[in-house]
């Protein structure tokens, strides 16, 4: 009896000394999260306004700079980036546009576990639909005509670079609201032939504008494929290897994406695909890039980089695609760019 009364005394102290952890972990979070929230002199100027993604000629993204707009879905006129910028009351961890559709992805964290949902929202940024994620929020893109959406989630471990993780990757089409809970159940065909694997992981779907064909990064056997995929057909084929975030260009000729440049390390450089010839041109972005670039039109792409001056911030820079030029500052304070 005597045993049995200290292992529950063991048991109680467990409990409590996990929940007491956890509950620090969470007001340590807000408190970060407090100070992040803090405007800080000498930043952007961000006020508060009505923003719309059928808005033509602005550039929308997520507002990084500290103050009380910090994450909100933002917006800047594309010929004047580094203006005023109006903020949304909606706030996202990734987000993206296209014709009047939008998609973002939340994470809130809690004692026990984060919750993580995605909203999919109309041009006024009302949300139509909440899905829950089965993870943390990774990537995030919308097709050419709105119709269909994806995000991926990392399921275990927290980036691309773990040793550990697996993502899940979904498919929504806003007609039908049909959900392709993860791209897994598509059949894969490498090197002409079926193929079969239990590690099969996708991620970063880009479409093209017929509301058919994507293409998205697959990993199995510690290698990353380019894959074109059909939604119609549910099949996916590879095409190169060591391609990561794909992004397709507006013309629909070329695929922008990150390179890993060391295996098994998180080094990645920005190249673009011809996608008709499979050549390769290295931009002039030398600095690692963990991230799904953007294009700002058919020349130019935008990615973000982490801000020297700010920890857990970013800023979005810009490059021209054919490999020639500099890399410039194109957003401070901003992360996941979406030409509206």
């Amino acid at each position: 009896m005597t045993s049995l009364r200290r292992r529950l005394l063991i048991l109680v102290a467990a409990v409590l000394l996990l929940a007491g952890l956890g509950t620090g972990l969470v007001l340590h979070a807000a408190d970060r999260a407090d100070r992040a929230n803090q405007s800080q002199s000498g930043g952007p100027a961000v006020r508060a306004g009505r923003l719309t993604l059928d808005q033509k000629g602005r550039l929308a993204f997520l507002n990084a700079t500290p103050g009380p707009h910090r994450t909100a879905v933002a917006s800047v006129p594309s010929t004047d980036p580094e203006g005023g910028r109006t903020a949304s009351g909606l706030k996202c961890a990734r987000f993206y546009a296209a014709a009047g559709t939008g998609i973002c992805l939340q994470s809130n964290p809690g004692v026990l576990k984060q919750s993580n949902r995605a909203l999919l929202l109309d041009a006024g940024l009302r949300t139509r639909r909440t899905y829950p994620l089965a993870g943390t929020p990774s990537r995030a893109r919308v097709s050419p005509s709105g119709r269909f959406v994806a995000w991926t989630v990392f399921v275990s471990g927290e980036s691309y670079s773990s040793a550990f993780f697996s993502t899940r990757t979904s498919i929504l089409d806003t007609r039908t609201m049909g959900l392709t809970p993860s791209l897994e159940t598509f059949s894969v065909v490498k090197d002409g032939k079926p193929y079969h694997a239990s590690d099969i992981n996708f991620w970063g779907v880009t479409f093209a504008a017929d509301d058919d064909t994507f293409y998205a990064t697959l990993n199995s056997s510690d290698k990353t494929y380019l894959v074109r995929g059909s939604i119609s057909r549910h099949t996916v084929t590879t095409l190169v290897e060591n391609v990561e975030c794909p992004s397709l260009s507006p013309d629909g000729t070329r695929v922008a994406f990150k390179k890993r440049v060391l295996s098994r390390t998180d080094l990645w450089h920005e190249y673009v695909l011809d996608l008709r010839t499979l050549r390769e041109t290295a931009l002039a972005e030398r600095h690692s890039v963990d991230d799904q670039a953007a294009w700002l039109d058919n020349h130019t792409v935008a990615y973000a980089l982490p801000a020297n001056d700010k920890v857990g911030s970013s800023d979005l820079w810009s490059v021209p695609a054919d490999g020639s030029g500099t890399p410039r500052l194109l957003i401070a304070g901003a992360s996941s760019p979406a030409p509206l």
